[in-house]
């Protein structure tokens, strides 16, 4: 694909690169952002710089709210900066998942009221899913229209009960939201309606003195993406948008296309930046005598790495152009992300593997995301089905038995289709 942006598309790149890197390649992140009980898990003058400067945060939102009205491609561009200079920042939490949702489901008093705030950087957000469904809820690696990820009934997830004054309460327990900790709007997912007429709705919660709020820092294999826990009890809280039959699970599966095209984009250069840092080492490490670099069998590792970018990177251009893309351009650009940090740790020798190395901590971002949004192959099953390729995995199992069942009824016993359905 013709991959030709415009002169203010590369602005933005050469801005926010210039703006990342200033004073050369970042090091080792700061001790005040990456404590797991202490800080906000970001370095705040640069986040405010950012956003003063550049207007980072509202680069995707409209105009009427302080944004600067670009699109899709603008924030991937931008997402490819941050994952290549791996600094940690809420832009994610805030911009790839929370503002979408708003814009989406808010009413025009929430929007006028929140997305100012989130474009100018003063007000951070984050998406609470209960347990560990995140991927689930963005229907990255599955498809549940009703929403049961976040919980039902009087056990698990978490449950949101309406006043009698017109508000909420909600109940439960988020244990991987990112940038959790310090956000100062919490979009909680929650269930509400019983066991057996329940829907999945959003709530707001302000963070600031609400009651029954608890939350705490991870220690996360990232600790440039931060994770928290967060615990609500009988929390009051506002229903995002005024419907409460608004088609929740919908909205967060267009949320996961968003999402997925802004981690394949942080993929790419983040796997873009190992791969240099690589190839510098190997061009000044001396082994033999001779650089270690000048050998063939390094010079053909690197090549194969070269390719695997560049693929990757068209892979998520493609997803920025269209978004339906996006889970099989993640799980490609994942796949890249980890061949190539495992590769620099193995290509820098010995002091590849100490855990505080530059190219370690690369190699943990692959590592973590995959953990978070994947496995690969689960993010491919999900697109193959998602296009028609396969059947729905709960399907599968039924239409095989009808297919034997079928086979035994006329007398000639199970064909080799049948049983190719049924895995035997």
């Amino acid at each position: 694909m013709d991959a030709a942006f415009t002169p203010e598309q590369c602005e933005i790149r050469r801005t926010l690169r210039a703006a990342l890197f200033e004073g050369g390649p970042p090091g080792p992140p700061r001790r005040d952002a990456t404590a797991p009980t202490a800080g906000p898990g970001y370095d705040p003058d640069l986040w405010a710089r950012l956003a003063d400067g550049l207007g980072l945060p509202g680069l995707a939102l409209d105009e009427r709210y302080g944004g600067a009205g670009c699109g899709i491609t603008e924030l991937a561009l931008a997402s490819e900066e941050t994952g290549r200079a791996l600094v940690p920042l809420p832009l994610f939490a805030t911009s790839g998942l929370a503002a979408p949702l708003i814009a989406a489901l808010g009413t025009e008093r929430q929007r006028a009221e929140l997305l100012p705030g989130i474009a100018g950087g003063s007000l951070t957000a984050a998406l609470c899913v209960p347990g560990t469904a995140l991927a689930t809820a963005l229907a990255l690696t599955g498809g549940d229209a009703h929403g049961t990820w976040a919980g039902g009934g009087r056990a698990g997830g978490i449950q949101a009960r309406p006043e009698s004054h017109g508000g909420w309460r909600l109940y439960g327990e988020a244990e991987q939201v990112l940038d959790g900790h310090s956000a100062g709007l919490l979009l909680v997912a929650a269930r509400t309606g019983g066991f057996i007429r329940g829907r999945t709705l959003l709530f707001l919660v302000r963070a600031r003195d609400a009651d029954g709020l608890r939350r705490a820092r991870w220690t996360a294999l990232d600790e440039t993406r931060p994770q928290a826990r967060v615990q609500l009890r009988d929390t009051p809280a506002e229903l995002l948008g005024d419907d409460p039959g608004a088609d929740v699970p919908a909205a967060l599966a267009a949320t996961g296309r968003t999402a997925a095209t802004l981690l394949a984009a942080e993929a790419v250069g983040a796997a873009a930046a190992a791969l240099a840092r690589t190839v510098e080492h190997v061009k000044d490490r001396q082994q033999f005598g001779r650089a270690v670099g000048s050998f063939q069998a390094v010079k053909h590792r690197l090549a194969d790495l070269y390719v695997r970018v560049q693929a990757a990177r068209s892979a998520a251009y493609y997803a920025a152009w269209d978004p339906g893309e996006s889970t099989l351009a993640l799980a490609q650009c994942l796949e890249a992300l980890r061949t190539v940090t495992g590769e620099a740790i193995q290509l820098h020798g010995g002091i590849g593997f100490t855990w505080e190395h530059v190219a370690h901590r690369y190699f943990k971002r692959a590592a973590s995301d995959e953990l978070l949004f994947g496995p690969v192959h689960r993010l491919r099953a999900r697109a193959a089905e998602t296009a028609g390729l396969l059947a729905p995995a709960a399907a599968a199992p039924a239409a095989a038995t009808a297919a034997l069942a079928h086979g035994s009824r006329d007398g000639t016993g199970a064909g080799p289709g049948a049983r190719e359905a049924a895995g035997v």
